[in-house]
């Protein structure tokens, strides 16, 4: 929406929901800080505004200490507005080609960019058997076989955003990917499922990681 000619109740409805996914991000990060998903500065989260437009954390802020004015309205169809990450357009893509993502939440725990860097080489990281599978989109059993695909870190975002989208297309059940050294991107149809979606990740990613310990 064009804030600039729309009406004063568009504006005003604008402005309301601007602020209420402003709330539920500042929300997201204090959670996600808390379970030190975020260290630093690192990370970035985003919901939903309407089919066109999303609010996003700008870049170099403690996502536990975000304000209200840390986030910025984007247009999923244009380029990501000033002083937004330079990871915004992953955010950006998922909306645009997922109609049905509420929220994307960006974390860079110590599990996900460890396992991640580990399993760089397979392409993905295959989840079965687990109990916590079924937190997971629409999982239904932990006798299920979930792949959370794993993308090689690259510096050329919009490169890495048509390996990206190539990839989800071929699994659209998928509700996460890693960046390997890097960390996991996790979504949701709500600020909700994508809190729930990225802490079950955490945890799977995590017992993975101390299988692969154990096993050795």
């Amino acid at each position: 929406m064009n804030t600039l000619t729309a009406s004063p109740l568009a504006r005003a409805t604008a402005s309301a929901a601007l602020a209420e996914a402003a709330r539920e991000i500042v929300e997201a990060g204090r959670f996600l800080s808390l379970r030190d998903a975020v260290p630093a500065t690192s990370g970035n989260l985003s919901r939903r505004l309407d089919a066109r437009t999303v609010a996003v954390t700008r870049s170099g802020v403690d996502k536990g200490e975000l304000t209200d004015a840390d986030i910025l309205a984007a247009d999923i169809h244009a380029p990501p507005p000033p002083g937004s990450s330079a990871e915004t357009p992953l955010h950006l893509q998922l909306y645009r080609e997922l109609p049905g993502v509420g929220a994307v939440l960006h974390t860079h725990s110590i599990v996900s960019a460890l396992l991640s860097s580990l399993l760089e080489a397979e392409g993905g990281i295959v989840l079965r058997g687990f109990e916590l599978l079924k937190a997971l989109g629409d999982t239904r059993t932990h006798e299920a076989t979930v792949v959370i695909p794993v993308f090689p870190n690259d510096q050329d975002v919009p490169r890495l955003a048509e390996r990206v989208s190539a990839e989800l297309a071929r699994r659209p059940e998928a509700v996460g990917y890693l960046i390997a050294g890097h960390g996991l991107y996790a979504w949701g149809r709500s600020m909700r499922e994508a809190r729930r979606h990225t802490v079950a990740l955490e945890h799977l990613l995590t017992y993975e990681l101390e299988k692969m310990r154990i096993c050795r």
